[in-house]
Parts: C-alpha cells; sequence; structure tokens
C-alpha cells in the first residue's frame, strides 16, 4: 500500500476496500481472477447447501 490516506481507521478501511475491490475485478490476472470465482463458487455452495432444508434430503423415519 502507497501512504496518502487519510487518518483514522476510515482510511484503512476504504484502502481495504477499495484494493479488495480491485482484487475482486482486476481480469488480467487470469490465476488470481481463477480463485476469486472458485472461491465465490465454494462460497455459494455452502450457502446453498446450509439454506436448504436438510430434513427434505434425509429418509423420513
Amino acid at each position: 500500500g502507497t501512504a496518502g490516506t487519510g487518518p483514522g481507521p476510515s482510511g484503512g478501511i476504504r484502502a481495504w476496500i477499495r484494493s479488495a475491490f480491485r482484487f475482486a475485478t482486476d481480469r488480467n490476472d487470469f490465476r488470481r481472477n481463477l480463485l476469486v470465482n472458485l472461491g465465490l463458487f465454494a462460497a455459494g455452495v455452502w450457502v446453498a447447501r446450509n439454506l436448504t432444508d436438510i430434513d427434505l434430503m434425509a429418509p423420513q423415519p
């Protein structure tokens, strides 16, 4: 990171969000983009598995 951010935690958070946004939208780095897409896919699958009703997939007694 470069200096020049405003004093206080807001500047650091803003810089972190900016760097994270740049990291997620950088399409020039194929490996980075692939890792981001795999991470989002894994998160989506995890959320979907946790939000679905487990009783519907489990055999009823």
